[in-house]
């Protein structure tokens, strides 16, 4: 599977941005797509995670409220709505695909293939 983040960019805080994560070389009817990120200096975080298969979803507290998962079937692409932006979420996003078991959905190291990243600024 190769993932193809893209989306990011340069917004005021709460401000909108929607990420995009195409996924190719394989269907992801049997994976969960999730979204992690990294601020300079910080370690990666878990963000949200969606599975393909009935689409439930899971979202880290920070952004829960804030951060919506979508996905296109068609495109085989999934989509990170973030709305009401802060400097806080300032990070590079990666998303990420796995065959994991949905309780382990906040695990980094569950998930196989992984995107190349995509830069979200967000300044005060």
């Amino acid at each position: 599977v190769q993932l193809q983040a893209s989306g990011g960019g340069h917004v005021q805080a709460g401000g909108s941005l929607r990420l995009s994560c195409a996924a190719s070389g394989r269907s992801l009817s049997n994976y969960a797509v999730g979204w992690f990120r990294q601020a300079p200096e910080k370690e990666r975080e878990y963000v949200a995670t969606i599975r393909w298969s009935g689409g439930s979803t899971r979202y880290a507290d920070y952004v829960a409220g804030r951060f919506t998962l979508s996905k296109d079937n068609a495109k085989n692409t999934v989509y990170l709505q973030m709305n009401s932006l802060k400097p806080e979420d300032t990070a590079v996003y990666y998303c990420a695909a796995g065959s994991l078991i949905w309780s382990s959905y906040s695990y980094s190291e569950r998930y196989s293939y992984w995107g190349q990243g995509t830069q979200v600024t967000v300044s005060s």
